[in-house]
């Protein structure tokens, strides 16, 4: 570790939002700092879904910031309590998914993860690691540690309690099973979204009870997509991807609007708030910001050269209005068509640019769906398809459609 402990609270407080608590953290950073001995910093993620976005990256990152100073990140892939479902901030029971889709899905949280985070250095574990041992007497004894009315102090369920919407006994589990993954791997601090607090603070409890000393709970904001009004996420479709090309990633965040600039400025890039400031000063036009602000980010997740090549994408395709260099060929099965037409809907959908044919609508009917450079304005209508036919979807996703025999 190469910074004393009031250096390393100014780096990991950066774009904190709750920190349970400022001092019990200061004093757990001065006795790692002279004993020589690193934090155990936890995260879990919960893989629901197969991709990470900048926004669900944000406390991954977090952790990174403990890992360059010198700490232990411990990252817990929850593959028990996936299948349990967080009820932070919803208004309805989550739908509980297979154990098989999870697994499926945590293979690419992984690879996604490390681009961001150093996993040769880090602790990887599975909760199933301790829950599939546990048995039934041991699950009772768990719940015995929380009361209803401590579980109604969520603002989440009192709001559904309230308005009469169903909360199912397993949604009080999973605070407790997060909780209780803290006790298994000794965690000193945990990480998570702002809409997590209140599992942390759990986790908190349960230490105090097993006679550990308990962990700092350090949240994150959420962070709003690119339509700059909800949480990001890819069921919205308003999402960046970590993995995705550097020219869609760069596109993307020139779409945000710009009262959004600072936020994503401070929890989606690595510059300092120097630098930062310099960006946002009133003298610069906002569109200059905005490029500084997309080539930080894609330079985040690629290099330099990368975010430089988008930038001259971007100029080239929208303020040039030419067609990218490069446009992928999607081939379209002959099966799908019928007298040479096909669905837009479903051409969109196999072009892979939305994942169900309602989303797809959605896209045609907001006018972001041209075929040849003609906008598609008829969600349920039919388009013939030509040789080497364009579809363009948003102002960033380009297909040349070929038809495939047999």
């Amino acid at each position: 570790m190469f910074k004393d402990a009031e250096e390393q609270l100014e780096v990991v407080l950066r774009g904190a939002i709750d920190i349970v608590t400022k001092e019990e953290l200061l004093k757990k950073l001065k006795r790692s700092y002279r004993e020589n001995k690193p934090l155990r910093v936890k995260l879990g993620l919960d893989p629901t879904a197969p991709d990470i976005h900048i926004g669900n990256a944000i406390p991954i990152h977090k952790l990174r910031a403990f890992q360059s100073l010198g700490h232990t990140a411990i990252l817990i892939i929850g593959d028990y309590t996936a299948t349990v479902g967080d009820p932070s901030g919803v208004n309805k029971t989550r739908p509980m998914i297979t154990y098989e889709k999870v697994m499926e899905n945590a293979k690419t949280y992984l690879s996604q993860a490390g681009k961001i985070l150093d996993l040769q250095k880090a602790e990887v574990v599975y909760n199933s690691d301790w829950f599939k041992k546990m048995t039934f007497h041991d699950v009772i004894r768990l719940a015995a540690k929380m009361t209803v009315a401590r579980m109604m102090e969520r603002d989440d369920f009192t709001k559904r309690y309230h308005a009469g919407i169903p909360i199912s006994v397993h949604e009080f589990i999973y605070p407790l099973m997060q909780g209780y993954d803290s006790i298994m791997v000794r965690s000193d601090v945990e990480l998570g979204g702002t809409d997590q607090l209140f599992s942390l603070l759990v986790g908190r409890d349960l230490q105090r009870d097993a006679g550990m000393e308990p962990q700092v709970a350090l949240t994150t904001p959420l962070l709003e997509g690119t339509d700059g009004n909800k949480k990001m996420s890819k069921s919205l479709g308003n999402y960046i991807g970590v993995t995705e090309s550097p020219a869609e990633m760069f596109g993307k965040v020139m779409s945000i609007p710009d009262n959004l600039m600072r936020k994503y400025f401070e929890l989606a890039t690595d510059l300092g708030m120097g630098e930062i400031d310099k960006f946002l000063d009133a003298r610069t036009h906002p569109r200059a910001a905005k490029v500084a602000l997309a080539k930080a980010i894609v330079h985040r997740y690629y290099d330099g050269q990368a975010a430089e090549s988008a930038a001259t994408e971007f100029d080239r395709v929208f303020k040039e209005r030419e067609l990218p260099d490069a446009i992928p060929e999607i081939e379209i099965p002959a099966s799908e068509l019928t007298d040479g037409k096909i669905w837009i809907a479903r051409l969109v959908v196999l072009c892979g640019f939305a994942t169900t044919s309602s989303e797809a609508r959605r896209l045609v009917q907001q006018g972001g769906v041209s075929v040849n450079g003609e906008i598609v304005d008829c969600p349920t209508g039919n388009v013939e398809i030509q040789p080497r036919m364009i579809l363009k979807v948003g102002k960033r996703r380009f297909a040349r459609i070929i038809v495939k025999n047999g």
